[in-house]
């Protein structure tokens, strides 16, 4: 099985390589239907999967300049209380049958948002452009926020959405942003936020450390080499394997 977890790390970490997301989108539906895992146990392995393997990446969009941190604060603002609030309401209400129902539920709905913002990617710019008529720029800090806000309830339940879910709403909010600050500034927030999840969900006992470590021993040059590939592959045909991905994994958790 180790070696399973292993080239399952390195397949995703291909993936996020290729198109820049996907990780946790696809990580967590691996772990319940190939590792068995039960969803709380699959969503606290994958938050912590995401939050070391994003952490290189913050680091290099850092020393490029790639990070617009106000950015990153208004949203971790949000994120962070959201996602401590939402794991203490976990624990003081226990891990019951109910919650279980949920945290599956808002895996699959999160799975199909996952699939929408990715299949429409270049549509969101030019929404975010015709929003600017109609938000002041005052009011877009305390919008920041809000999105931080929801962005901590969705990764605490799901740990899914800090990627391409995040990126979207940043760029609707901030559409005159370039491409690369836009990835950096969605990491840079994704790293504290996934870590901040998933030692919530280690004190419920939702990770499975051993697994954990093969998936990760996989995921590093599985990344890399998926980097170097995105020159020789078209981003149309790998976004749109990824979507038919996302939506059949949504719909299974789902039903």
């Amino acid at each position: 099985m180790d070696w399973i977890a292993i080239v399952s790390g390195f397949g995703v970490g291909a993936i996020v390589g290729l198109t820049g997301v996907g990780g946790g989108s696809l990580m967590t539906p691996l772990l319940l239907s190939v590792f068995k895992l039960n969803p709380a146990v699959a969503i606290g392995t994958d938050l912590w999967f995401a939050a070391v393997t994003k952490t290189a990446g913050s680091l290099s969009h850092h020393q490029a300049g790639h990070v617009r941190w106000h950015i990153t604060a208004l949203l971790l603002a949000g994120s962070i209380p959201a996602s401590i609030g939402t794991v203490a309401l976990m624990h003081f209400t226990g891990v019951t049958k109910g919650w279980a129902a949920a945290l599956t539920l808002t895996l699959g709905v999160a799975l199909l948002l996952t699939a929408v913002t990715v299949a429409y990617k270049r549509v969101w710019q030019s929404v975010g452009l015709r929003l600017e008529r109609w938000i002041p720029e005052h009011r877009k800090p305390l919008l920041t926020v809000l999105c931080g806000v929801l962005l901590g309830v969705l990764v605490s339940l799901s740990s899914i959405g800090a990627g391409a879910i995040g990126a979207t709403l940043i760029l609707l909010l901030y559409p005159r942003l370039k491409s690369h600050e836009i990835v950096g500034t969605d990491i840079a927030h994704a790293v504290p936020l996934t870590l901040v999840a998933g030692i919530g969900h280690a004190t419920l006992g939702h990770i499975d450390w051993n697994l954990l470590g093969a998936l990760l021993i996989g995921s590093i040059p599985g990344i890399w080499i998926g980097a170097q590939l995105t020159r020789k592959l078209p981003e149309k045909l790998v976004r749109t394997l990824l979507c038919v991905a996302l939506v059949s994994a949504g719909l299974k958790v789902i039903t």
